[in-house]
């Protein structure tokens, strides 16, 4: 096998750079960079790198060395701890290339490696590309949940368990003359039959994969409501034009934002009414649509005339609606208003009165749809179908079982739903799935 090299940091100019360095030649790149002995294992130990063609020094860096098995891909790993200049970068690069069996890495061939060597699985791994993307902490704290091992965890502990069952199943294939017992069939049915409640139960929080992919909620309300108003006000900056004039936002405006922690895409929709204009039509259409799909809708009415709330945006209120009283400054409520039965947030856009706890709603209704759970939560459309294929093999069992098919049929729903379990976590041959997998990796990584 090959020995690999990559920038395992950002590319640009930094105060550091990491170089890492993986396979049966390590060793020999840091011989041929002037580094001999080896320094202590997993000790910082500050060496000169020559250049060994020219004698010329290429940097002074920090070097650890990390022998297999205890390093990232179980091979053995080098990093070079770099000052991060291009110049430096470039000329190691170049070094590094022209040495015999050495070549640059692919995206995430390191943690390829470190699947094929057995130190993650593939959950893991994904686990640690979703650590480096995360943006918030709560995405962060899933992350970092799911790269310690959670859902290997528990799909594997359920993957065992059929192994299981699948044993005492293919003891009587074994002597066909001999029938499985009531109790033992029994056994195995309630087995099966909770396993599947188990699966279901774990498909059916859809948290995981909610908080990773983040969240979408639509400012819905007539026109002139201040919708962009709010937009801004939220986001802190002017992303939506403010104007008197109504229908001025035709299409969707959408800004990033983090609240409290979970990832937040906010939209600004065209204002809700009867319009003969084909162009805001289009507009008003697709802010249904958006509000539809959202998984929060902050229905904004007007605090200056309560009682006569517009009936399209009264109609979008459901479960996941915050309802918005702006304009409350030009108005201040005496008595504690209600609509649809909630109490609204009332505040002001332009005073930015209200505003927090208008924020404080948000952060609660996201923390009730994608709080990181204790238990581990599946987190891609991959661990999905994988758990569902699993759940229909095991219904199939069941019915093969109660219609008294052979018994050979049934092992085979058992051994199916098992290697289901198995590809979400990699205990199957999984090279096209690898492939998919790494290509969306870091060089680095």
């Amino acid at each position: 096998m090959s020995t690999i090299f990559a920038l395992a940091s950002a590319m640009g100019k930094s105060g550091v750079a990491v170089m890492r360095i993986s396979g049966p030649g390590s060793a020999n790149i840091l011989n041929a960079l002037g580094v001999d002995p080896l320094p202590p294992a997993r000790m910082a130990s500050l060496k000169k790198l020559i250049h060994q063609d020219t004698k010329e020094v290429i940097d002074h860096a920090l070097v650890l060395w990390f022998p297999a098995p205890a390093s990232y891909t179980g091979e053995d790993v080098v990093e070079l701890h770099i000052h991060g200049g291009r110049a430096i970068i470039n000329e190691l690069t170049q070094y590094l290339q022209s040495l015999d069996g050495v070549r640059l890495a692919e995206p995430g061939e390191f943690s390829r490696r470190a699947f094929i060597n057995g130190k993650m699985d593939l959950t893991m791994l994904e686990g640690v590309a979703d650590m480096i993307d995360a943006q918030t902490a709560a995405q962060k704290k899933q992350a970092l949940r799911q790269m310690d091992g959670g859902l290997e965890t528990l799909y594997e502990d359920w993957r065992l368990e059929l192994i299981e069952i699948l044993a005492h199943m293919e003891a009587y294939i074994d002597f066909p003359d001999e029938d499985i017992p009531d109790q033992t069939e029994e056994k195995i049915i309630n087995q099966v039959g909770n396993l599947i409640k188990d699966l279901q139960a774990h498909l059916s929080d859809r948290r995981g994969q909610r908080l990773r992919e983040g969240l979408y909620a639509v400012i819905i309300g007539a026109p002139n409501v201040g919708k962009s108003s709010l937009m801004n006000a939220l986001a802190r900056k002017d992303v939506a034009i403010v104007s008197n004039i109504a229908g001025t936002t035709r299409d969707v405006i959408e800004v990033q934002m983090d609240i409290g922690g979970y990832p937040l895409t906010l939209a600004d929709t065209a204002g809700l009414r009867n319009t003969s204009d084909d162009i805001e039509s289009k507009g008003i259409a697709l802010a249904r649509k958006r509000a539809e799909q959202a998984d929060i809708r902050i229905c904004l009415f007007d605090a200056e005339n309560p009682q006569a709330l517009d009936e399209a945006t009264m109609a979008m209120i459901d479960d996941n609606s915050v309802i918005v009283m702006n304009k409350a400054d030009r108005c201040p409520q005496k008595e504690m208003m209600r609509v649809k039965g909630a109490v609204p947030v009332m505040m002001s856009a332009k005073t930015g009165q209200g505003i927090d706890n208008l924020i404080d709603r948000l952060e609660d209704m996201l923390g009730e749809i994608a709080s990181p759970a204790e238990s581990p939560l599946f987190t891609r459309q991959r661990h999905k179908a994988g758990l569902e294929q699993a759940v229909n093999c095991l219904e199939d069992f069941l019915i093969s079982r109660r219609e008294r098919r052979a018994i050979e049929l049934a092992a085979e729903d058992l051994r199916l739903a098992a290697r289901s379990l198995g590809s979400v976590t990699g205990r199957i041959e999984v090279e096209d799935l690898l492939d998919k997998i790494f290509s969306s990796f870091c060089i680095g990584k």
